[in-house]
């Protein structure tokens, strides 16, 4: 009798804990889509927000100012003075001539302008290279975001997971609690053996704890889900509007590499890296060209003496220069020239060992999408075959035709079907979603035409 309360109270736990809500211990904050998730993470998230901040950085250092091409204008100011005591000893009488503390003094203000005029088309290139720079940031983010995207899409679908294999858990736990509580009173009325009911009552039990086991994995997707859009409460209520994992079937692999070589993020950031340092190496070529640059100023002195014929003298006036130069020898043009050119190749092999390791990967996924699309097929047609088993062993089993035993197995089977599809589906899935990322067309999921 003792044993019969304490499994009441286990089933009671259990069908409790299957009433809790699903997204945790707070207030469910509405029904969320999948672009609502991925919407609310990319406004909150901290690892964009950071991101951004420092594309942010490269745009404002991509500036005319910053790369040389404007000339600076410096206002200066100066004031200095003399205060000495003079001596003057006449040579035709001899006579000694004494001023104490004289004091002379100068002031100087002015506004000059310089201005590197030409210097081989390097200031130009400092521009390019600045403007290349913040392209690298733009790219940089976007590569962020669309690993983000496709973190977010992955744990969404994930949660869905979890909630589908707790569901059929709950399933499975509840055909054992019905069948148990049949034992029970068959038991209790003499109807059935001792081994029958604890054989039942075992099989409850480890499907329970199995039930609670998945609560705990639920709830590990929910909080991940929740540090993904950067909420606050990690362990916020979660209500999906998804329940089913669909997969598109229609992906093509023609489409799948040609929007990769068009617009694969980390294959646009080598681009990028290939034209920055082809552009490094036209800097070193500009250095066998002359530089001018050009000075102009506006300034006024003024002169003070104390001891002079002259008492004080102001000047005024512009000031112009022009300056041409050419570097003949530095001893290391030559080494830069050639380490230019090296560079270059490097960012051409860099390039081409990317595209050849993106094409792999795509393979790589290409493949798996197919071949789990195809187990989909299959574990569909399995799931209908193990349910019709099922309900048809567990008539037999009322009409006492099978055994216990005979009827757990063929209820195991048809968990396993659940399982099997549900793990196809998900898989299938994430296939798909790296298919998306490395073709650069995740984004699309935000749209929803990535369904």
């Amino acid at each position: 009798m003792k044993n019969i309360i304490i499994t009441s109270l286990l089933a009671a736990a259990a069908l409790t804990a299957g009433a809790a809500p699903e997204g945790g211990s707070g207030a469910a904050a509405g029904v969320m889509s999948l672009q609502e998730c991925i919407s609310r993470g990319l406004e909150n998230n901290f690892s964009i927000r950071m991101v951004k901040n420092r594309q942010q950085v490269s745009a404002n250092n991509a500036t005319p100012a910053n790369a040389g091409l404007l000339p600076t204008v410096d206002l200066s100011a100066s004031y200095g003075g003399d205060l000495h005591t003079t001596r003057t000893t006449a040579r035709s009488t001899g006579e000694t001539a004494r001023e104490n503390n004289a004091y002379d003094g100068t002031l100087d203000v002015g506004v000059d302008l310089n201005w590197t005029v030409f210097d081989g088309f390097s200031v130009w290139t400092n521009y390019k290279q600045l403007k290349l720079m913040r392209e690298e940031g733009e790219l940089q983010t976007r590569m962020a975001i669309e690993d983000y995207v496709a973190s977010v899409i992955q744990e969404y679908y994930n949660f869905i997971q979890q909630k589908i294999r707790l569901n059929n858990f709950r399933k499975n736990m509840e055909l054992s609690r019905e069948r148990f509580r049949n034992a029970q009173i068959s038991y209790s009325i003499g109807s059935q053996s001792q081994v029958d009911y604890l054989q039942a009552k075992v099989y409850f039990n480890t499907d329970s704890t199995q039930y609670m086991k998945q609560l705990e994995a639920l709830n590990t997707s929910r909080i991940k889900l929740n540090q993904l859009m950067a909420n606050d409460d990690v362990t916020e209520a979660l209500s999906i509007r998804d329940t089913l994992i669909d997969v598109n079937p229609n992906l093509g692999y023609e489409d799948l590499w040609r929007a990769t070589l068009a617009t694969n993020s980390s294959l646009l950031l080598a681009d990028n890296n290939s034209a920055i340092v082809s552009a490094e190496y036209k800097k070193v070529m500009s250095r066998d060209f002359p530089y001018v640059r050009l000075n102009l100023g506006y300034g006024y002195t003024m002169n003070r003496y104390e001891l002079a014929a002259t008492k004080k003298r102001d000047n005024w006036g512009l000031s112009a220069g022009v300056t041409v130069g050419f570097n003949i020898f530095d001893g290391k043009r030559r080494m830069q020239r050639d380490n230019a050119r090296l560079d270059i190749e490097y960012a051409r092999l860099e390039r081409e060992d990317l595209k050849l390791s993106l094409k792999a990967q795509l393979n790589d996924y290409w493949q798996a999408y197919k071949n789990n699309w195809q187990i989909v097929q299959k574990e569909r047609e399995n799931l209908i075959a193990a349910s019709d088993n099922y309900y048809l062993a567990n008539l037999q089993f009322e009409k006492n035709v099978i055994s216990g035993f005979e009827l757990r197995e063929v209820q195991t089977n048809l968990l396993d079907a659940e399982e099997r599809i549900l793990t196809a589906e998900y898989d299938t899935k994430m296939c798909e979603v790296s298919l998306m990322l490395l073709s650069g067309r995740v984004m699309e999921y935000l749209q929803g035409s990535g369904e």
